[in-house]
């Protein structure tokens, strides 16, 4: 494997993702399956300990700052971790009774994309030319009610399972919850989501760890590339057309998840 070049494409990707806030696992997992062929679950697992780094970095920075509610961040970990958890242990199982976890993982991860795609373009298309549309409201989550904190923990279990599963949508899913039944303002939203998916991925990158597939000589040349992309993307997404590219990248994504899910 030329690493000099997955340093190079893990920086682009890191670029991308800063400048248009779409999750990089998205992105990294293909390309570590497409355009160097690692096989699917070393991908997953390496792409998971790559993103926890990264994510617990910048948590780091967001928690110092104030921007992250705690109690968001501490009830959907409840929940997500371990579901995370149990889409490891499912991928045991896999392995355990002599199936292929590529087989597996290659439509799984291609699905996951394509749901995590449309659902960011149904949401860019309805505020790109329908922005006054007034849509039905979905109720909020009272984290000072029982009630509220199981519905917290429950969709958290979901999600996490997803991305114990497949690497897919520690960030994308659980933004779309956040802004869905939080009503988090924008200055906590990303530090929320951010906080939230460092605890996921930490976890879930253990349970990658014990199943061996995760591959440090892929994990540093993505952390070396994606991290400074991740920084020049952020100073640079006020520059950039944003709705033009959000558009490009999830056409890219959709045609990716469509190979992933016909590969298998």
């Amino acid at each position: 494997m030329n690493y000099f070049l997955l340093t190079g494409f893990s920086f682009i990707v890191g670029t991308v993702v800063g400048l248009t806030g779409i999750g990089g696992a998205s992105l990294i997992t293909p390309m570590l399956i497409f355009v160097f062929n690692v096989p699917a679950a070393i991908a997953v697992g390496s792409d998971i300990v790559a993103a926890t780094m990264m994510k617990a970095v910048a948590s780091i920075s967001h928690w110092r700052q104030e921007t992250l509610d705690t109690q968001v961040v501490k009830w959907l970990a409840f929940g997500s971790v371990p579901g995370s958890l149990l889409g490891v242990a499912i991928l045991h199982l896999i392995q355990l009774y002599g199936w292929s976890l590529d087989s597996f993982l290659l439509p799984s991860i291609g699905a996951m994309i394509f749901f995590v795609t449309i659902a960011g373009l149904i949401q860019l298309i309805l505020t790109t030319f329908a922005p006054n549309l007034s849509l039905p409201s979905f109720p909020t989550f009272d984290l000072e009610t029982t009630n509220g904190k199981i519905k917290t923990v429950i969709i958290g279990f979901v999600l996490g399972c997803m991305v114990g599963l497949t690497s897919v949508s520690s960030g994308s899913l659980f933004a779309l919850v956040l802004m869905t039944f939080f009503k988090l303002d924008s200055r906590k939203l990303v530090g929320t989501d951010i906080a939230q998916a460092a605890i996921l991925l930490g976890f879930t990158s253990l349970g990658h760890l014990s199943l061996g597939t995760v591959d440090w000589h892929i994990v540093l040349p993505i952390w070396l590339g994606s991290v400074p992309g991740v920084l020049l993307g952020a100073k640079l997404c006020q520059l950039a057309p944003q709705r033009s590219l959000r558009y490009l990248i999830f056409v890219i994504l959709l045609a990716v998840s469509w190979k992933l899910i016909h590969s298998a």
